[in-house]
């Protein structure tokens, strides 16, 4: 049972703090080591990767992301020590809910329609 079939969306404030498109441009920006990059692979545009990432850190206590302007060696980005332990806690509620709902879940998708 994969745990893509779940979405979950952390709430605060009526922002989304965290959801699987933060979590995924979050990865990608790890990846790359910048926004722009990170949108681009995501086939997303550079503004809507950097609203994103400024709710994310506007949502929370501390930066999920810190980025560098443009220089010589042009700009970047890391996904912060605390935004990395974002992305491993929101996998452990992804893979222990699909776990806790796995019958229930099993139930639902064997009875969706083949496409």
């Amino acid at each position: 049972m994969s745990a893509s079939l779940l979405k979950i969306r952390i709430n605060h404030e009526g922002n989304t703090a965290l959801g699987p498109g933060k979590i995924e441009l979050l990865q990608m920006i790890e990846l790359h080591g910048s926004i722009s990059a990170a949108a681009k692979h995501m086939q997303m545009s550079y503004r809507r990767a950097w609203e994103l990432v400024d709710v994310m850190n506007r949502c929370f206590d501390q930066p999920v992301v810190q980025s560098t302007t443009g220089g010589t060696h042009g700009g970047g980005a890391q996904v912060t020590a605390f935004g990395k332990s974002l992305i491993a806690a929101y996998q452990q509620i992804l893979h222990k809910s699909s776990q806790a709902a796995a019958d229930e879940l099993h139930l639902i998708t064997q009875h969706l329609k083949k496409t």
